[in-house]
């Protein structure tokens, strides 16, 4: 009988990947993060497929994200990190978020860096398992919507942008659901995606304080 996987629950960081030092930070800071500093669903033992993105800090310093199509049966519309699905010829989470980035917005991989891994996350609305793999883009490379189909837009958002307390607020969804945002290049970038970035900014020490006051509502279908 084939048992269930048993999800990772804590960060793993390589430190044979030698890291500028304005890169440490996020290293040293996320080493400890658990499940539970990132979300309130933890994985379940036999849940879900099993999914990879790709968290990739470029010189900036900054963070890749796309924007998902409209059309797309889950998280249409949204800003999200490269990702996707792991595929039988995936080696690992790794693999499989490069893939994912390099069909998504023409990434060259071989300039990329994977120095860690975080907890393995639980999507409850798709009920995929998510891994989230930390890289360094050491040798950029130009990047677009590689796949009209799955991204309409690439960006480079930098720190600075993610941690200004301008562009930080919550966001509310009709569904009731309440958490973490940021207003940046304009888009809304919440849900998943913010609360990974949000813990990344308090762990690495780049957070500023903020109106957790301000509300922002989010429409039906976002």
């Amino acid at each position: 009988m084939t048992q269930p996987k048993r999800w990772v629950r804590t960060t793993t960081i390589d430190d044979s990947v030698e890291l500028p030092d304005w890169l440490a930070p996020v290293a040293v800071g996320a080493r400890d993060m658990h499940v539970d500093d990132i979300t309130r669903y933890p994985p379940q033992h036999g849940q879900g497929r099993h999914a990879a993105v790709l968290l990739l800090f470029g010189d900036g310093p900054d963070l890749l994200l796309v924007q998902r199509a409209k059309d797309l049966r889950s998280h249409a519309g949204q800003p999200a990190f490269p990702g996707g699905a792991m595929e039988p010829i995936d080696a690992g989470p790794p693999a499989a978020a490069l893939r994912e980035a390099h069909e998504e917005t023409g990434l060259a991989v071989e300039g990329v860096r994977v120095f860690g891994q975080l907890p393995d996350l639980s999507l409850p609305v798709t009920g995929y398992v998510v891994t989230p793999v930390l890289a360094w883009w050491q040798r950029p490379s130009s990047v677009y919507p590689a796949d009209p189909r799955e991204v309409v837009s690439v960006h480079r958002v930098t720190v600075a942008e993610f941690a200004d307390p301008a562009n930080r607020c919550r966001v509310q969804h009709p569904s009731g659901y309440i958490g973490p945002a940021f207003l940046v290049q304009d888009m809304v970038v919440w849900g998943f995606t913010a609360g990974i970035i949000a813990g990344i900014l308090e762990r690495a020490g780049w957070a500023q304080p903020w109106d957790t006051s301000r509300i922002v509502h989010l429409e039906a279908g976002a």
